[in-house]
């Protein structure tokens, strides 16, 4: 019995192929059914197109959700999941001052939440060390007038990350003066 061939799986080549099948009428309806079928869909769209208030706020949530857990609940706590937050961002939009924000909104909750509850996990403290370099370089290439409130905010986060152990408020205090 001779086997059926096996069918590669649809990739982007094939769908934009036959995108460009497409009227422009056909293809809003298909962007409102995409709109339409997801919250993470609609949020990147309003980032791509700088749409609403605060463009930020479903990508600070995620990252507020995972990295500050109701712990009274169980809630997990999900670096990856925070993490991706800011990548989906950045697919989405990647404005170098909404990438700064949310990587410096990262490590204020990563570092309020380890020192609120004790936390003590080195994978999440080397993650809000690894997620700070990353915020800092991202700051320092920002104009001057957006730089230095995040700046502030990154040296509070190194306060708070003094009992936190691990090395971590050292390791931000020696990245911050290589910056300064």
């Amino acid at each position: 019995m001779a086997s059926k061939p096996k069918k590669a799986a649809p990739s982007w080549s094939d769908v934009k192929a036959r995108l460009a099948e497409f009227d422009r009428t056909t293809l809003l309806g298909l962007m409102q059914d995409l709109y339409a079928a997801s919250k993470d869909n609609q949020s990147l769209l309003h980032a791509r197109f700088g749409l609403g208030g605060d463009v930020l706020e479903p990508y600070k949530a995620t990252i507020d959700r995972w990295l500050w857990p109701n712990v009274y609940r169980n809630q997990d706590v999900s670096v990856s999941k925070a993490k991706k937050a800011i990548a989906d961002y950045k697919k989405a939009s990647a404005r170098p001052e909404g990438l700064a924000e949310l990587m410096v909104f990262f490590c204020e909750r990563a570092a309020g939440f380890a020192r609120e509850f004790g936390f003590q996990d080195e994978t999440y403290m080397d993650a809000l060390v690894r997620m700070f370099q990353q915020a800092l370089k991202q700051v320092t290439a920002l104009p001057e007038e957006q730089r230095e409130a995040l700046l502030d905010r990154l040296n509070r986060v190194s306060v708070v990350s003094d009992v936190l152990g691990y090395g971590v408020a050292d390791d931000m205090e020696a990245m911050l003066a290589d910056y300064r």
